[in-house]
C-alpha cells in the first residue's frame, strides 16, 4: 500500500520544531536565539513563533533574556521512552488541552494493519464523545476519521479498504456509492478538514484533519452535537491551528510507536 503524502504546513512546522529541539538539546548550558537561527537556518520571525510554541508546551525553557535550554516536558518524554503508559499520559494531556481550546471532544486515530483505530481521545461533560454504535473499523466511509485516513492512502489502498468493508447505509446522509466516495476522497485537499454531517449518526457532526509522524497515517478529529453544527467549521479551523503540539509529541515519540488501545481505554 502506497501513501498519498503531500507535505502540509503542519509537516513543515513539526520538522522545523524538531530541528530547534535537536539544537537546544545539544547545548545544556543554553543557546541563544541568534545561534539557533544560524544553526537551523530559520528566519527570526519563524524561530520566534516556534520558540513560543515550544515554551508553551514545556519543551524548552528560557533561562535568560536570550538563552534557551531543554524543558521539563522534553526531559519527561525522554525518560518515558519505552514506558508506553507514561507516553500515553503525556499525549493525553495534550489532547485534553486541545479539547478545551476547541470546545469539543477530540480523537487521535491512525490507520494500522489496514484498519481504522481510535487510539486516544479526550471528552468531558461539555464535550461528549461519539457513541460508537457501529464499529469504527467498519464505518470508515461514513466518519470524518475514516475518510481523513483514507485520503492519505493511494487509490489502490482506498479500493482495498472498501472491498473489505461493505459501505452500509447508517443514516439517510451516508454515501454508499464507492465511485462517489472515491471521487470525493481524491478531490479532498491534503490539509483541509474532512467533515461528517450526520453521516455516521443522527445528532452528531464531526471534522478531522490529517496528522503524520514519519510514515504513520493518522488524523485528529472532533465531534459536536448536531445542535452545535454552526460551530463545526470554526472548531475544525481551531483543530488545524492547534494540532502542532500533538504532531510534535507524536514525532518526538515516533520510535516508540503509537498505542493501539481501542476507544474507551484512554
Amino acid at each position: 500500500m502506497a501513501l498519498r503524502h503531500e507535505p502540509t504546513v503542519f509537516d513543515h512546522s513539526v520538522q522545523d520544531a524538531l530541528r530547534v529541539l535537536d539544537t537546544v538539546a545539544r547545548h545544556s548550558r543554553g543557546v541563544t536565539a541568534a545561534e539557533l537561527s544560524r544553526r537551523t537556518g530559520l528566519p527570526g520571525e519563524r524561530l520566534t513563533a516556534l520558540l513560543r510554541l515550544l515554551r508553551r508546551e514545556g519543551y524548552v525553557e528560557q533561562v535568560t533574556e536570550d538563552a534557551y535550554v531543554a524543558g521539563g516536558a522534553l526531559a519527561r518524554l525522554g525518560a518515558a521512552r519505552g514506558d508506553e503508559r507514561a507516553l500515553r499520559d503525556l499525549l493525553q494531556r495534550t489532547l485534553e488541552r486541545l479539547r478545551d481550546s476547541v470546545g469539543a471532544a477530540v480523537y487521535l486515530s491512525r490507520y494500522v494493519d489496514g484498519e481504522v483505530s481510535v487510539t486516544q481521545y479526550a471528552a468531558g461533560p461539555g464535550a461528549p464523545a461519539v457513541h460508537e454504535w457501529v464499529d469504527f473499523r467498519r464505518s470508515a466511509h461514513a466518519t470524518a476519521v475514516g475518510k481523513s485516513l483514507l485520503t492519505q492512502l493511494d487509490h489502490d489502498g482506498r479500493r482495498d479498504h472498501l472491498a473489505r468493508h461493505r459501505m452500509a447505509r447508517l443514516t439517510s446522509r451516508t454515501i454508499t456509492s464507492d465511485k462517489l466516495l472515491l471521487s470525493r476522497l481524491a478531490a479532498q485537499p491534503p490539509a483541509a478538514p474532512v467533515l461528517d454531517l450526520q453521516e455516521y449518526a443522527i445528532g452528531t457532526v464531526c471534522a478531522a484533519v490529517p496528522v503524520r509522524a514519519g510514515t504513520a497515517v493518522g488524523c485528529l478529529a472532533l465531534s459536536l452535537p448536531a445542535e452545535h453544527a454552526h460551530r463545526l467549521r470554526r472548531a475544525a479551523e481551531g483543530l488545524s491551528r492547534h494540532s502542532a503540539p500533538v504532531l510534535l509529541a507524536l514525532a518526538i515519540r515516533l520510535t516508540d510507536g503509537w498505542s493501539r488501545a481501542p476507544l474507551g481505554t484512554g
